[in-house]
């Protein structure tokens, strides 16, 4: 059974919660709204649309920011219990600050791992709706890019022509076994061409001894440049929106990555910060607790939760931080996102040894 006690906490610090979490988001909506009304400014689409995208997207925005929400939670909850002198009657009771804030990080992570398990499946397929929605606004549709059971599949619609273009592994700056098949705009086939390697740094790709079907003749080139508007970068940011992918999608997707012989590392990095997540809102309410518990009864709430929300862009910028470094393969996923959360944990738990006193 809960004691009365904890159900108070619980209770106190989960509507502390919501109405931090109820004001984000009227704020994300607002200014989504406004983002998604520009996006079809030139369009004859009704209001409606925009407010269902924003709709869509707003979970996921939630989810990303939920580490600022839990943080200025757990100072409201902090600056209620300490002006109305409910933390003296606990103390008085036997409960001390301690307790308090192990209630508070079990509840946390508990909540973290619903969050995780649950809201962040639902935000992500969300999102996912929500880029397929808009991808069929956007003024790109000429140019797709699909990985299949056969490999990297392209469309590319270059002045009068369409090609198909199927590399069976991309690796580096360079795609291995391409065929590129050319139609003209009335779906006719023009030509067909069929290379081991094909550098594709620039939009210029530079093909290695390509082989040309035309016309039933057969050509043969050393070297043979080919324009396409894909190029390196362009190729590897196809799967970049990692957030509107589901645990078992971000599986399927690394599968798809070590199919084509890209580094997998930007996607084992993305799910062990997923795992990582109810642990950070855990570090981040313990923060908020300390700091509202090392603070003077007489200090400026104002200035408390100023300070509060400063660590907590610093902490969030760190993390973003050891997020990027990831991909310039200096430093190990598990360093680059646990590291931080370990560094955290213990600045966490050498400020409560004394917390008691306070």
């Amino acid at each position: 059974m809960i004691s009365n006690y904890k159900k108070y906490i619980f209770k106190k610090f989960l509507f502390s919660l919501a109405k931090v979490t109820l004001v984000f988001s009227s704020v994300i909506l607002i200014m989504n709204l406004f983002e998604e009304i520009s996006f079809f400014k030139d369009s004859e689409e009704y209001i409606l649309l925009p407010v269902y995208l924003t709709l869509l997207n707003m979970p996921s925005i939630l989810f990303e920011i939920f580490p600022f929400i839990f943080l200025i939670g757990t100072l409201f909850f902090f600056i209620e219990v300490i002006d109305k002198e409910e933390i003296n009657i606990l103390k008085l009771n036997g409960i001390t600050n301690l307790k308090i804030i192990q209630i508070l990080t079990l509840l946390t992570f508990s909540l973290g791992l619903f969050i995780l398990i649950f809201f962040y499946n639902i935000s992500s397929n969300l999102k996912f709706f929500y880029f397929d929605l808009k991808n069929q606004y956007t003024k790109d549709d000429k140019y797709l890019a699909v990985v299949t059971g056969n490999g990297l599949w392209i469309r590319d619609e270059v002045n009068d022509y369409i090609n198909y273009i199927n590399a069976e592994k991309l690796e580096n700056d360079k795609l291995y076994n391409v065929t590129i098949s050319q139609f003209n705009k009335n779906f006719q086939i023009e030509k067909v061409i069929i290379s081991s390697e094909a550098d594709i740094k620039t939009n210029k790709w530079l093909l290695k001894k390509p082989i040309v079907n035309s016309d039933n003749n057969s050509t043969s080139y050393n070297q043979l440049e080919f324009f396409s508007n894909f190029n390196e970068e362009r190729m590897l940011s196809i799967f970049d929106n990692l957030s509107s992918l589901d645990l078992f999608k971000l599986e399927d997707l690394k599968k798809d990555y070590q199919m084509l012989g890209y580094n997998t590392e930007l996607i084992n990095g993305y799910k062990h910060r997923l795992y990582s997540y109810p642990l950070y809102l855990a570090i981040m309410v313990c923060i908020g607790s300390i700091l509202m518990l090392n603070i003077k009864h007489n200090k400026s709430k104002v200035v408390s939760i100023t300070f509060g929300i400063t660590i907590s862009v610093i902490i969030y910028y760190i993390n973003y931080f050891f997020n990027v470094i990831i991909e310039t393969k200096d430093v190990p996923y598990l360093t680059s996102i646990w590291g931080p959360q370990i560094i955290l944990s213990l600045i966490v738990i050498t400020n409560l040894i004394r917390i008691n006193e306070k």
